[in-house]
């Protein structure tokens, strides 16, 4: 058993860590903090707690924080790394929800994030929390960055094709939708409910936060050489949870049985399921679980690779990813307090 702290428990993504960890078997949830609704009920908050947690939020403490065995941030990007250095001196180890410690170079973050880093020294500590990558290194990190939810989608579904060389590493495309949740519990015009109900669009075309992360990613897995030519696009779905990403590559030989690539690559892995050939998946069948379910086509038998890759946003993209990565840190069974069949309807 293990204590857990959660720095910034009124998001979205904060609620979904939450339902998780308040169920985990192997864990004690020690305290959540929001500042402002310091002396709020969890449960006054979020009602579908009631009955499975008795506290109230708390202003953020590194005392208190440092003595727990793991500390959650789900606050907004540029908070943890404020935190972090004094809250892993005390030997608690951390997972960071937001950004802050996902680029390993500090200019390229103040390039995105549009601030100095304030710990450039632990950039090179932190792990990149992709459980399908870097199993070994979390086992042992102190301090995890978990990915974002496009650069999970993403890097899930190019991940096997880009480790076995066999596309071009130029031209990829990556064009990736995303569920209202993905943008925040905050009040904001863009994602009301009558500007997004029955309606779709592209955004961030010049530009998204994720871009760098996949970039580093990908570029990490092309034998070490920054050869990936990406473009990017990010689009609004008016649904509330999950991503599709649609990839497209392109085969330096056609010779490949990519079914078989893929089902061998990810044949361990508890939460990527690559689908029969000819199968297109769907944002719903991943809903409320820490899955990823992938499809590869090939149209008209040619070098062009489709990927389909589908997430739960708020699972396999940000919470479920953390208490995947928490459990793996921790010793536990990398599956514990995650084995929820997806919602349906």
């Amino acid at each position: 058993m293990i204590n857990v702290g959660v720095v910034g428990g009124t998001g979205y993504t904060g609620i979904a860590l939450l339902r998780l960890l308040v169920g985990h078997p192997d864990v004690n949830l020690e305290l959540v903090t929001s500042r402002a609704e310091k002396g709020v009920f969890v449960a006054d908050i979020y009602p579908a707690l009631r009955g499975l947690t008795d506290l109230s939020f708390t202003e953020p403490d590194v005392a208190a924080l440092s003595a727990c065995d793991v500390v959650f941030f789900a606050t907004p990007n540029g908070t943890a790394m404020k935190m972090v250095p004094v809250i892993l001196e005390a030997g608690t180890k951390v997972i960071d929800l937001a950004a802050d410690f996902r680029l390993k170079d500090p200019a390229e973050w103040k390039e995105w994030y549009g601030c100095e880093h304030a710990c450039t020294d632990l950039l090179a500590e932190a792990v990149y929390g992709l459980p399908e990558l870097n199993r070994e290194q979390i086992k042992t990190a102190r301090l995890v960055a978990n990915p974002g939810c496009y650069p999970t989608a993403t890097t899930l579904g190019f991940l096997p094709l880009i480790e076995a060389g066999i596309i071009s590493t130029e031209g990829l495309i990556a064009d990736c939708k995303s569920g209202t949740s993905g943008a925040g519990r905050e009040a904001k015009v863009a994602s009301l409910y009558a500007e997004v109900a029955d309606n779709f669009k592209a955004y961030a075309v010049s530009g998204h936060r994720h871009l760098p992360e996949i970039m580093q990613t990908l570029n990490g897995l092309s034998l070490g050489t920054n050869s990936v030519d990406l473009t990017f696009v990010p689009h609004l779905l008016p649904i509330l949870r999950g991503i599709h990403s649609t990839l497209y590559a392109d085969l330096i030989e056609t010779d490949h049985d990519l079914q078989d690539l893929y089902e061998q690559r990810y044949a361990d892995e508890p939460f990527v399921d690559v689908l029969p050939a000819g199968s297109h998946p769907e944002t719903r069948s991943v809903r409320g679980s820490n899955n990823c379910r992938i499809a590869i086509h090939r149209p008209t038998g040619g070098r062009r690779v489709v990927v389909l890759s589908v997430i739960d946003n708020l699972e396999k993209g940000a919470a479920g990813q953390a208490i995947q990565n928490m459990n793996i840190m921790s010793g536990f069974s990398e599956t514990q307090g995650l084995e929820q069949v997806p919602l349906i309807p």
